[in-house]
């Protein structure tokens, strides 16, 4: 006679909806036409294996209603794209994890209008002739910066490579003609960093071609360092800006200037890694004294290479600035076919570098717009969220606290905010239907309770942020 027990499991499977049920459920939303049969069938396959799986050890079978809006639910979310928009509430201006800095109106626009139909990219409307897609942006640069030329790549890594690579085998001065024998890159060992993702300078000059050469220690390099290191295979001083850590205590850095003096007087590229580079001077946001693009390229450096989706606040590229004769190797260099922006991006970052042109960006780039916001202004936000919710809100409060930059910049630099505190409760599992919300909210749990900063949350997404309150507050 059979096990009742054991046989129980095995009956409540044989309850799972067949795949046809569920199929002809996602063609009567649509569905079905808007994924292709393959996906569809990929996430029925897929639900109806992992209820199984649950069923097999134990649990009930859900109805098969419930099923079929868990699949609808599922899918729709498919349909809308892997990527969605998310409500920034963590309060960290430049999130690498939700895509950096937001784009400004002006260069979302331009880069609509460059991915709709053709642009000049390559073509010179005067003549007819072939044109040069980096010219589009190097003239904003060139005049925001003070260099002599400019270079757009994918990011900034790519522009250090590029940059590496370009100016390792040769000397200025000589032309593309390489020096003899391998080159060696001297570099302080206070800067041998490693940011996001695993990337590390030692890495990048090994892959450029280049020896990497050790000077100083962790904590102090001086100009004699570099100067005992010079040898006939130096081709570049590096310097590289520390934008994601700080060295306190006992610490010496050789200045740029030192640097590019020595390079000068001893025939040798400098180049300065700056990372995350600032058009603007940051001191007076309350953000410390982070050294400008234009500083370092008055410096004297041959090349300065900065992101452009970072404090800049445009789309993601890497910039090289400099000397015309250093930023000229970079672009014969065969590497650069590789590292290459397309027509979309330097749309963007031209309209972008636009609104610095104007005396405007502290207005218009969003990652400004947010740095600048003050403490009242962002308390005045966070009062009339909690307003909204009313008795929903019950327990919620206004609180002060702080922001953060971001994306490797400013370490140990915050900004005062004010924070709507969520009523107590699982935090976790709180902050998991924020995530779960039709826009999802991301926001941050501090001493228990999830919080959410205005600092961060565009001006048109107040609605959306308050509908998902709402929804995680009544377990939705």
């Amino acid at each position: 006679m059979a096990d009742d027990s054991a046989a129980s499991p095995a009956a409540e499977a044989r309850k799972l909806p067949r795949a046809d049920r569920l199929l002809a459920a996602a063609e009567g939303r649509g569905l079905l036409a808007r994924l292709g049969h393959a996906p569809v069938m990929e996430a029925i396959r897929g639900l109806l294996g992992d209820l199984r799986g649950q069923i097999l050890a134990g649990a009930p079978c859900p109805p098969a209603a419930e099923i079929e809006e868990r699949l609808l639910g599922l899918l729709a979310a498919e349909a809308g794209g892997s990527l969605r928009r998310v409500v920034n509430a963590t309060g960290v201006v430049i999130h690498t994890n939700l895509g950096r800095a937001p784009l400004s109106a002006a260069a979302l626009e331009a880069m609509r209008l460059a991915g709709a139909g053709y642009v000049n990219l390559e073509l010179d409307l005067a003549s007819g002739e072939r044109g040069d897609r980096h010219g589009h942006a190097a003239g904003p640069l060139c005049r925001l910066t003070g260099a002599e030329a400019a270079l757009v790549v994918n990011n900034n890594a790519s522009a250090v490579l590029l940059a590496l690579a370009a100016l390792g085998d040769g000397l200025p001065g000589k032309g593309d003609a390489p020096a003899p024998g391998p080159g060696e890159v001297i570099v302080s060992r206070g800067q041998l960093v490693e940011i996001g993702g695993g990337f590390r300078i030692p890495d990048v000059l090994r892959r450029s071609g280049a020896s990497l050469v050790e000077v100083g220690t962790t904590n102090r390099t001086y100009l004699r360092d570099y100067e005992a290191a010079l040898g006939e295979r130096t081709r570049m001083l590096l310097s590289v800006h520390r934008s994601n850590f700080r060295l306190s205590g006992f610490t010496h850095d050789a200045s740029l200037e030192e640097l590019v003096e020595l390079g000068r007087r001893s025939g040798v590229w400098v180049v300065d890694d700056l990372g995350s580079g600032t058009l603007l001077a940051t001191a007076r946001f309350g953000l410390g004294d982070e050294p400008t693009v234009q500083a370092r390229v008055a410096a004297g450096a041959d090349l300065v290479c900065f992101s452009g989706d970072k404090l800049l606040g445009g789309p993601q590229a890497g910039i090289l600035v400099g000397r015309r004769e250093a930023v000229a190797r970079a672009r014969r260099h065969p590497l650069l076919r590789a590292l290459r922006v397309d027509k979309v991006t330097l749309a963007g970052l031209s309209a972008t570098l636009a609104h610095y042109e104007r005396g405007e960006a502290e207005r218009e780039i969003p990652v400004w717009r947010a740095i600048a916001q003050a403490p009242e202004a962002l308390a005045e936000r966070a009062g009339g969220w909690l307003a909204a919710l009313g008795a929903a809100g019950r327990g919620a409060e206004v609180r002060e606290g702080v922001s953060a930059v971001g994306g490797g910049s400013l370490p140990e630099v915050t900004l005062p905010t004010r924070l709507l505190a969520l009523p107590p409760g699982d935090a976790d599992a709180l902050a998991e239907r924020l995530r779960r919300a039709a826009t999802p909210v991301v926001g941050r749990i501090e001493e228990g309770r999830v919080v959410l900063d205005p600092r961060t949350v565009l001006p048109d997404e107040d609605q959306l942020l308050l509908a998902a309150v709402r929804g995680a507050l009544a377990g939705g």
